[in-house]
Parts: C-alpha cells; sequence; structure tokens
C-alpha cells in the first residue's frame, strides 16, 4: 500500500452525486490527493469538529431548501479560513450571489467537466501555499492576547535582540519612535524576555490625563472613608511600568517621579508613611527630546536617568519589507475574529501600500485591513473611516516619500493638519448621519443585523464593519421588565 505523504492534499467533499464523487476520485488518484468524503453536510461538520483539517471543502448539495447555505454558514464560523467550492444546478443559481456573500470562494455550475474541475481546485491549493509560503506561525511571537511581535525580517529582528539584552539589565530604558509604530510592544517584549514577567506590567498614559488625576493614578490617594488607594507605582511592585508620552508628564509630577526611580521608595500624598517600591521604569516619546529640554518641558535629570539605554523604532515607511507580513497577520486574525473568509492582496494593492507613507504606523495598517476584510478594494473608497479620507484613496495618490524625507516631522504633521481640517468637518458630519440611520434601522429590526442591512440595502459584512466602527451595542433591557430581560439574554 502507498503511504500517504506527510504534506499531502486533504479535500473533503460532500456529494451524494456518484458522477462527481468519480470524477474527484479519479483527480485525487492522478495528484496524489487524499480524499474524504461525506454524505451530508452535518457529517462533514462533525468530522471538521473532531479534528479532519482540509486543504479545501467541495460542497455539492441541493438547494432547493437552503442546505448548501446552511452548512457554508456553519463552516464559516468553524473554519473561517477554509476555501469552499460550491456545485450549483442551473436551476438553483438564484443562490450564487448569497453563497459568495457567505464566503464561498468559487461556485461551479454541474455537470462539471473533469479538466475544469481540476483547475479550480488547483487554484485554490496553490492560493493556499502561497498563504503559507510567505508567512510563518514562527515569526510571530504573542505577548498577550491582542500584543504581538513579528521578527520576519532583519529590522525587527534586530530589535528583538537588542529588547532581548535589555531586559537582562534592570534599568529604565527609553523607547522612541512615532506615535502608532509600535512603542507599547516594544516595553511589552522587554518586560516579556525579563525576571519581572511573572509581576505587572502596567501602562500610564501621561498625554491623556489631567494633571490631578495623573498624580493621583501614580502615587495613590486616600478615598472618603480614609481608606489609602494605591497608585500604580505601589501595585507595579516588582513588576514593570511603562510611561507613554513622558515628555507630556507636568514638571512637578516628574521630580516625584525621579525621587520614586533613585529612592525606590514612594511618599504616600498626605500622610508620613513610606513605602518600598521595586518597579522597573520604561518610558516612550515621540516629540524631539532637545527642543522639550530647551522649552523645560522635560527634566534633564529624569531624561539622563531614562535615557541611559535607548531604544528607536523605525516608522512604518521605513520598514516596508515588513508591510506584506503585517498585512497578512491582521488579515489573518480579523478574518478569524469575525468569522469571515480571508480577503487576499492583489499585487498592484501590495504596491501601493509599499508605497503609502502610513502617517499612522502600525495602528493606521491594521484599521485599513479591518475595513479592507469588511468591505473589498471596490468599495473602499467611498466607505467612512476614523480618518479624514480612506486609507484606500491616500494609496491611491500616495504621498511621494522622497518629499517625506526632506520635510521635518512637524513640518508633515503641520502640513497634513491644514488640508484635511475642513475634510475632517465634512466627514463628522456623513459619519453622524449614517450612525444615526443604522441606529434607526436596528431599533426598527429589533436589533436583527440582516434585516438592518437589507433595510439599508448594503452588505451583511458592511452592517457588521459599521457596528464594530461606531462602537454599538446592543441596548440593556430596562430592570422594569425581568421577563424580558431573562428573555433576551437566553
Amino acid at each position: 500500500m502507498k503511504e500517504t505523504p506527510p504534506e499531502a492534499v486533504c479535500l473533503l467533499v460532500v456529494s451524494r452525486e456518484l458522477s462527481v464523487l468519480r470524477s474527484l476520485w479519479a483527480i485525487g488518484e492522478f495528484n496524489c490527493w487524499h480524499l474524504e468524503a461525506a454524505e451530508s453536510g452535518w457529517e462533514a461538520l462533525e468530522r471538521l469538529q473532531s479534528g479532519l483539517a482540509p486543504d479545501l471543502l467541495l460542497l455539492d448539495l441541493p438547494c432547493d431548501h437552503g442546505e448548501s447555505l446552511h452548512v457554508l454558514r456553519w463552516v464559516r464560523r468553524l473554519c473561517p479560513e477554509l476555501p469552499i467550492v460550491l456545485f450549483f444546478h442551473p436551476d438553483e443559481m438564484a443562490w450564487e450571489k448569497e453563497a459568495l456573500c457567505l464566503g464561498a470562494q468559487d461556485v461551479l455550475m454541474s455537470p462539471v467537466e473533469k479538466n475544469q474541475l481540476e483547475s479550480v481546485i488547483r487554484k485554490h491549493l496553490s492560493r493556499c501555499r502561497e498563504t503559507r509560503g510567505g508567512f510563518t506561525s514562527e515569526a510571530i511571537e504573542q505577548l498577550s492576547e491582542d500584543t504581538y511581535f513579528i521578527d520576519a525580517l532583519p529590522v525587527t529582528q534586530k530589535l528583538r535582540a537588542q529588547a532581548e539584552l535589555l531586559a537582562q539589565a534592570d534599568v529604565p530604558v527609553l523607547i522612541m519612535g512615532e506615535s502608532g509604530s509600535g512603542r507599547y510592544t516594544a516595553a511589552r517584549l522587554v518586560h516579556q524576555l525579563s525576571v519581572r514577567s511573572g509581576f505587572k506590567l502596567l501602562k500610564v498614559n501621561c498625554a491623556a490625563l489631567p494633571a490631578a488625576l495623573l498624580e493621583q493614578q501614580l502615587f495613590g490617594h486616600s478615598e472618603v472613608d480614609n481608606r489609602w488607594n494605591q497608585g500604580k507605582l505601589e501595585l507595579c511592585h516588582r513588576g514593570t511600568i511603562f510611561f507613554d508620552d513622558v515628555a507630556e508628564m507636568p514638571i512637578n509630577i516628574q521630580e516625584k517621579l525621579l525621587h520614586v526611580i533613585e529612592e525606590k521608595q514612594l511618599s504616600r500624598p498626605g500622610t508620613d508613611s513610606r513605602v518600598e517600591v521595586d518597579v522597573r521604569v520604561l518610558a516612550a516619546t515621540d516629540i524631539n527630546v532637545e527642543r522639550a529640554l530647551l522649552e523645560k518641558k522635560l527634566r534633564e535629570d529624569l531624561y539622563y536617568r531614562l535615557s541611559a539605554f535607548t531604544v528607536h523604532i523605525p516608522p512604518l515607511r521605513q520598514r516596508k519589507d515588513e508591510i506584506p507580513f503585517l498585512l497578512q497577520y491582521f488579515m489573518k486574525k480579523y478574518a478569524k475574529h469575525y468569522g469571515l473568509p480571508e480577503r487576499e492582496f492583489s499585487k498592484s494593492l501590495l504596491d501601493r501600500c509599499q508605497q503609502y507613507c502610513w502617517p499612522g504606523n502600525m495602528r493606521e495598517l491594521e484599521s485599513f485591513v479591518k475595513r479592507y476584510l469588511m468591505i473589498g478594494d471596490e468599495q473602499l473608497s467611498s466607505a467612512g473611516s476614523d480618518q479624514s479620507e480612506s486609507t484606500e484613496n491616500m494609496l491611491s495618490t500616495p504621498i511621494p516619500y522622497i518629499d517625506m524625507k526632506r520635510r521635518s516631522t512637524d513640518e508633515f504633521d503641520n502640513a497634513v493638519s491644514e488640508v484635511t481640517s475642513l475634510k475632517s468637518l465634512i466627514h463628522n458630519v456623513k459619519c453622524e448621519a449614517e450612525r444615526t440611520a443604522i441606529e434607526a434601522a436596528l431599533e426598527k429590526t429589533g436589533w436583527n443585523r440582516k434585516a438592518a442591512a437589507r433595510l439599508l440595502q448594503v452588505s451583511y459584512r458592511t452592517m457588521l464593519y459599521k457596528i464594530e466602527q461606531y462602537h454599538m451595542r446592543l441596548p440593556k433591557p430596562t430592570a422594569q421588565h425581568p421577563r424580558q430581560t431573562s428573555a433576551h439574554n437566553v
């Protein structure tokens, strides 16, 4: 008996037609492909749930009562990355559009010629190999549920090696880089590789909090009943604390922080008690440090304390070779999250992504992939987004990289701000109207998202994306109707 190679292709076939099965067995035997046959869609689902991992699903079931579409929905939830080819009979082609919307990669009309069938199978298997060959799980280092580090290329491999060295030296580190470039990821990587990894890592956004609240959050405060509420420096004992945008911290708080770093002790405000604080400090900034020092926004003594070791995170526009890997990673991540089939990036789109300057860095790229997954290439230019103009529009007319090198970061930011301010106002008005219309449709349909999508004449994908974009949540039932509440939560 011929042994099946460990890398052999596996096809899962769901069909009741002997002619289809005979053709597939002949094609499989000729190409040394392993075939698994199931008589019903539900039998196929049981096999997938029990651990079968086919490279392609071929679904040939009658659609007069929608069985194929029901199976397709469940397979998409169970295996969002599995390519699916559907067979339809001529009198069932009305289902074709819905099947494609639900995530089928291809639709074939029965009867199918043997050569055509083999060609379609080869096409999808080839795409699978390209995807797997271009991106390996070994390149991804998961640091937390929503934080990752990809070291697939020399730039990030060098950064990881630097983080590994710094993790062994228990000293403060200053991380320099533009907003969205991955400063927090670098901080988490240093913490994860250090001996403090078993203790807390807490983040403090110095630019987002008013001075009084920031001071309370760091050093703690006494509550109404005189009970002491610990600050993050105390909570982080033996762990790591990360100060994002540290140059935005008020000068008086910088002085107190410097004292904690030097003395490894914390004086609780309003009391005589002192607490030992063994904490490693990591800090990040995206501003010109020399200017901040001259303008007295950053204390020199604190800066010299923090900058004994410095990590520079290059912006995404200087890591162009990394962009295809990141696009692919985010596509896999969000396709799995939303239970949708992955979309492919055409060569022209990849080229535009690598030419674009990505002023929002990783954060902007992640947002772009999410929009692309939901609404596709052709609709991207008209879709609303968090930016004044969709990334796809910017990709079609990218800001030349050469001009970026000639301009300082501040000049570029000012230029973009002046050009987009009016567009931002128009966009905000448009978004408000769009959100109102979606809320009205969801309320009218009792939060049935498919019905709301039909009412607004948009695709179900677009409706899911818009709900996510506007952070819309199902309203909680009022406490006055306990029966309704329990029924709704079932």
